[in-house]
């Protein structure tokens, strides 16, 4: 095994965006989430203050997401979501592309936009992943895309919100790696629901995962090592 339980366990960012999980269903996963030490928590924005309070003495991180999942808000109301989750405790967001601006080939508005995001994301210490929505795009808006927010300083390019028709694939994991400057990391989201699928893209270069998936996966990547199953 190349790999360790560790750092398969921090690639998953452990997603709680359903809308209608309930409150119960919420602290279950944040509980799931410190069991497993996984990266963070990516959380539905109203439960970002509660998520940072149950995480504070753990090493898992507090995430939600940014105009999401279809990306058409204003660049404004984005910077107030950001603002109001970085207030509540949250040190990674996830935020959409504005997809019809993309499409448009407005590539001034999108990349003004990232960097927007950026700048307040940077000055809180917190990092930002701008989600492309793979599914909706041709090559040549990847690639462009890969070019902004590389020249832009993302911290991560993510192929999907995992709610569109089609999530990720390791073509375009392989092309957002070609493109996207060393220094931005990929995030795969999307039909990663097992350990294979989560092994073959960290093998084209991805370095986080949205998973729901989360104890299955892992507790077979314990299995393989050889490692007892992890307690309640």
């Amino acid at each position: 095994m190349d790999y360790t339980f560790e750092q398969i366990a921090k690639m998953i960012d452990h997603s709680l965006l359903r809308p209608t999980l309930t409150v119960q269903e919420l602290e279950q996963g944040i509980r799931l989430a410190r069991r497993y030490e996984v990266a963070s928590v990516c959380i539905l924005p109203y439960y970002v203050s509660a998520a940072a309070e149950r995480l504070a003495d753990s090493g898992v991180l507090t995430t939600t997401t940014v105009g999401f999942p279809h990306g058409g808000h204003t660049t404004a109301v984005k910077l107030a979501e950001a603002r109001q989750a970085l207030d509540d405790g949250a040190v990674e967001l996830d935020m959409v592309v504005n997809l019809s601006k993309v499409l448009s080939e407005d590539w001034t508005y999108v990349a003004d936009e990232i960097r927007a995001l950026v700048e307040l994301v940077h000055s809180r210490n917190a990092r930002l992943k701008v989600i492309f929505e793979n599914c909706y795009l041709q090559q040549e808006h990847k690639i462009r895309l890969c070019e902004i927010c590389g020249r832009l300083e993302v911290d991560w390019v993510k192929t999907s919100t995992g709610y569109g028709p089609g999530g990720a694939t390791l073509e375009d994991l392989r092309l957002m790696r070609r493109y996207a400057p060393a220094h931005v990391q990929i995030k795969a989201a999307g039909g990663v629901r097992d350990l294979d699928a989560l092994l073959a893209v960290r093998a084209v270069g991805a370095t986080r995962v949205g998973a729901t998936r989360t104890a299955d996966i892992l507790d077979e990547c314990r299995r393989r090592l050889g490692l007892p199953p992890l307690g309640d």
